[in-house]
């Protein structure tokens, strides 16, 4: 029988004044101190500093943002607002923190139930596409 544990150990670092531009997709946890113009998309932990800024859409095992965020967070697990954080899109996790202070624009969807979650957050995301691709005439 084998054991599984969670790497903590960072395996990517945007560093302080780096700038990204292009999609990323990551192993492992990712820790950002500049910007990403791009989405992010990693099966580990993301956690994001009080200077960074995230352009795009960001997937990840688990989110903690004390920066900014323009697009939508989607964390398996969890997402912690620092109170320094603002995201302006959607929240979709089965766990949400927010602290005092943190900006919210958009809609989130917080379930634990597994099932449920899933079919609420498939459910959002073809109702958010239909409204994108409607014509207003």
């Amino acid at each position: 029988m084998a054991f599984r544990f969670d790497d903590i150990s960072i395996n990517t670092l945007i560093g302080s004044g780096s700038f990204v531009k292009g999609n990323l997709k990551v192993n492992g946890f990712i820790r950002i101190d500049g910007d990403i113009d791009g989405n992010l998309e990693t099966d580990g932990a993301v956690i994001i500093s009080e200077k960074a800024k995230i352009r795009g859409n960001l997937s990840a095992k688990s989110v903690i943002d004390g920066g900014i965020v323009i697009g939508n967070v989607t964390a398996k697990e969890s997402v912690s607002l620092l109170s320094t954080s603002a995201v302006v899109g959607n929240i979709i996790s089965r766990k949400i923190k927010i602290e005092d202070g943190a900006i919210l624009h958009g809609h989130c969807i917080s379930i634990k139930d597994e099932e449920k979650f899933k079919a609420s957050t498939d459910a959002f995301l073809q109702a958010k596409a239909i409204r994108d691709k409607a014509v207003i005439l």
